[in-house]
């Protein structure tokens, strides 16, 4: 009973001790938020505000367009993950029950897909982009990510579980393919739908290279880019950077936290343990 009991305090500890390492930056962060920029700057550095203003965000909205830059960012990942909820789905359907010629060596080929860095792929995207004239439009910014391998993977692994009888059924009874994805797959892939849309929101709304490249005027910043103005050459505004930081993060957190549940659910059931 003792050793069982030492073993408990022994776990409770160690998943203290990375609970700690997990939250800390990001308290410290929403902590400094709210302190003036000469006590973020202060040696030895404060962790609970000594003094709490809230003109950080005050100056950050004066500064910078936050508001067209959250509504840039909240466009593209919406539409992201839309589209990547409904394209990968259906890949990872074709993937998974379809028989067709080729389909190993197509998914041989997406699964390589994972492996090979964006930034590998971003100059022959962007060369493509303006020669297209997408150029600072949100289709340029959007259509490189609208599926990705990832999402292929993710979906196919899902789908794959589920019973052929029910797609057999329904071929019977005269179902035509799309029908049986709409009315009887896609419903059952919530838990793996949820996930893919937390990643995909979670990876579009903090990308910053790409859109960096792509818009080219301030109007179409997205929030990344838009906070990149604050890191000047000369000198960097900590505490707006900070401030900052917190309105990126706060959106993320809140879709993590409905979402949690889903979350851990997909993940156990897409071969990702």
């Amino acid at each position: 009973m003792k050793r069982t009991r030492r073993q408990h305090l022994i776990v409770y500890l160690g998943l203290g001790l990375g609970l700690v390492l997990v939250i800390g930056p990001f308290l410290w962060t929403a902590l400094s938020s709210v302190k003036p920029e000469r006590e973020i700057r202060r040696d030895p550095p404060t962790f609970w505000p000594q003094t709490w203003t809230l003109d950080n965000f005050a100056e950050l909205f004066d500064r910078v367009s936050i508001g067209t830059a959250f509504a840039n960012s909240m466009i593209v990942a919406l539409v992201l993950v839309a589209t990547n909820l409904l394209f990968c789905s259906m890949v990872g359907y074709a993937f998974a029950k379809l028989s067709f010629r080729g389909r190993d060596l197509a998914f041989g080929l997406v699964l390589v897909q994972l492996a090979i860095p964006a930034i590998v792929v971003m100059m022959p995207q962007f060369v493509l982009i303006a020669r297209f004239g997408l150029v600072n439009t949100f289709v340029g910014i959007i259509l490189p990510t609208m599926v990705t391998p990832l999402g292929v993977f993710m979906m196919r692994q899902f789908i794959s579980d589920l019973p052929d009888e029910l797609i057999h059924a329904a071929r019977v009874d005269g179902a035509r393919e799309f029908r049986i994805f709409f009315t009887i797959i896609l419903p059952l892939c919530g838990p793996a739908l949820a996930t893919l849309g937390l990643i995909t929101f979670l990876g579009a709304w903090n990308n910053f290279l790409w859109p960096a490249v792509v818009a080219q005027s301030e109007n179409m910043y997205t929030l990344p880019v838009a906070l990149n103005i604050l890191n000047g050459h000369e000198s960097t505004h900590y505490n707006l950077l900070v401030a900052g930081s917190v309105v990126v993060i706060a959106p993320i957190l809140f879709l993590f936290v409905f979402l949690q549940r889903f979350f851990v659910q997909g993940v156990a059931t897409t071969g990702l343990k």
